[in-house]
């Protein structure tokens, strides 16, 4: 199960993030241990459109999750265009 907190709820709308995406990031992406315990996924999604006005090809979606017992409760994301 893919736990999605409030605050990473909150996060995910600022940053143009849909659950669908970071299901995928956690799923398929590269993980790495991050601070406080903590795996951070990241995956690279083609973008083809604007954000903010510019157009960018990719989106990078970092997902900062915590394990609880095999499930993960999703802490941030942040989204880089490029």
């Amino acid at each position: 199960m893919i736990a999605f907190p409030e605050h990473a709820l909150e996060r995910m709308e600022e940053r143009g993030a849909s659950r669908h995406e970071v299901r995928k990031a956690i799923r398929e992406g590269e993980a790495s241990d991050a601070r406080h315990g903590r795996t951070e996924f990241t995956y690279t999604f083609p973008f083809e459109d604007e954000w903010n006005a510019p157009h960018y090809d990719n989106r990078e979606l970092t997902v900062y999750a915590a394990n609880d017992g095999g499930d993960w409760i999703v802490v941030t994301v942040i989204s880089r265009y490029h």
